[in-house]
């Protein structure tokens, strides 16, 4: 690329070398500019595309002109478009890719084990669900836990006091048989 640029400059050199015999300066680069947005719109193409050496020839060219001079100028790429495109450059170079927001998604097996530890206790709240997975090893807030229980319809913190008399003895069964009801005094005053 650096060579066609050279060729690029070495021809409009060439160019400008035999326009000074004409009038004024100013006149001059606008022939110039005229003559290279002509050769550029005439490229076999739908619309016409700027390369980045016609840019910079664009650039050095609009340099040599004052204020004044470039108000006259009929030109199919303003000062405005140069500008924004450096900007777009810059932009582009000091931005850094796009990340999504926030933490990122726990992982599936831990959700899972939430709502399994959620369905085979129902009086458990969040908090308690939250307690038993700090035994069980994984670092998890209780937010944590609360979050995925809603997300899934299970209500975090359930009402204790709905629990029927059946429910609870069911659930107490084990324990209940393993009650001792009766009890020996042995010589020794022991039990």
């Amino acid at each position: 690329m650096a060579i066609r640029l050279i060729y690029q400059l070495g021809s409009q050199i060439s160019r400008w070398l035999a326009l000074p015999a004409r009038s004024s300066a100013a006149k001059d680069i606008e022939i110039l500019m005229l003559r290279h947005q002509l050769t550029v719109a005439q490229r076999i193409h739908p619309r016409p595309r700027f390369s980045w050496s016609d840019r910079a020839v664009m650039a050095a060219l609009l340099r040599m002109t004052n204020k004044q001079q470039r108000s006259q100028l009929a030109l199919l790429v303003t000062p405005r478009s140069l500008l924004r495109r450096h900007t777009r450059i810059v932009a582009r170079k000091w931005t850094y890719p796009r990340r999504n927001p926030g933490r990122p998604p726990k992982p599936e097996a831990l959700r899972q084990l939430v709502l399994r530890l959620a369905r085979e206790n129902p009086g458990w709240g969040y908090r308690r669900i939250h307690g038993e997975l700090l035994n069980l090893g994984p670092k998890l807030g209780a937010s944590t836990v609360r979050e995925i229980s809603q997300k899934a319809g299970i209500d975090p913190a359930p009402q204790r006091t709905n629990q029927s008399w059946p429910a609870f003895l069911k659930a107490q069964a084990s324990a209940i048989e393993a009650t001792d009801l009766f009890h020996i005094d042995t010589a020794f005053p022991r039990r």
